[in-house]
């Protein structure tokens, strides 16, 4: 092999790398960063978390359809998305069943059918959401009045379900005034696991992440197990098994549309196509 065909190899080995989601298959990922002496109590070991990652759906308690009916609890519903008619195709460079998923029929969605909304299904654990994580905040900032970003954790075993409540915990705090800075603790939460080394596979120490950031283990305990958190959870989980999220970071456009980097082709093609989406829905 000549030095150039080797150059070669290595710059496509790199690109896929760069394309590839965290799928449901694949344990945990994992990082060779040191774990700090912080977080060394707190964290089961590599092995521990790969077993726990590579947990099965036959965790998760099956949600039904009705689950995210409205009931008389008081709260919010997922909403339909709007119904179909027909709009001009988006751009020809990118393809329905390549470059994007079309959901046959259209899924609910989180708001109400007054915007067009963009999901992010992700988890803190994978490194490709990591890496995404300056891009999508960049793109969101710019978005449209009519759009509306919100972000969803994959809850496909236990791991993540576990990190799924830490996200609905800090989401709800952040809400109420427990936490000053929610886009600071979103990035220390990535931190802490991408580059402490702090797994984050118990309660305790999911909370002394956010003790660090002002919060009591009072208010942590109530919103941890509050009922606001289990029903964020149980539409989580339904709205993944709607959408097919088998693989994250993901893209659901308005309940109609799914994509990621690896299917548009890189991560600026695939906000590039969310845009053109987003575009076609507008116009109903």
């Amino acid at each position: 092999m000549t030095i150039s065909d080797f150059v070669k190899s290595l710059l496509l080995g790199s690109s896929i790398v760069l394309l590839a989601a965290c799928s449901k298959e694949e344990p945990a990922a994992t990082t060779t960063a040191p774990v700090v002496e912080e977080t060394t109590v707190e964290s089961t070991d590599d092995a521990v978390a790969e077993e726990l990652a590579e947990s099965t759906d036959d965790a998760l308690e099956v949600v039904e359809e009705s689950a995210a009916e409205p009931e008389d609890t008081g709260e919010t519903p997922i909403v339909l998305a709007q119904a179909e008619t027909l709009v001009p195709p988006v751009s020809s460079e990118f393809r329905e069943g390549k470059h994007y998923m079309r959901l046959v029929p259209s899924q609910p969605t989180i708001g109400g059918a007054d915007k067009v909304e963009v999901a992010e299904f992700f988890w803190y654990g994978c490194g490709h959401c990591y890496n995404l994580e300056p891009e999508i905040n960049a793109w969101a900032e710019e978005v449209p009045a009519n759009v509306r970003f919100v972000r969803v954790p994959a809850m496909w075993n236990e791991v993540l379900q576990l990190h799924a409540q830490l996200y609905y915990t800090e989401e709800v705090l952040v809400r109420d005034g427990k936490i000053a800075d929610g886009e600071a603790f979103r990035r220390a939460v990535f931190e802490e696991y991408h580059r402490r080394g702090n797994r984050m596979l118990s309660q305790d120490a999911i909370y002394r992440v956010f003790e660090r950031y002002g919060v009591s283990q009072e208010d942590f305990t109530k919103t941890w197990g509050s009922f606001e958190v289990s029903q964020k959870l149980r539409v989580a989980s339904d709205l993944a098994r709607r959408y097919g999220i088998s693989a994250v970071p993901a893209l659901i456009v308005n309940g109609k549309y799914r994509t990621g980097g690896a299917e548009a082709g890189s991560y600026p093609k695939m906000f590039e196509l969310v845009d053109e989406l987003i575009v076609r829905e507008g116009t109903r």
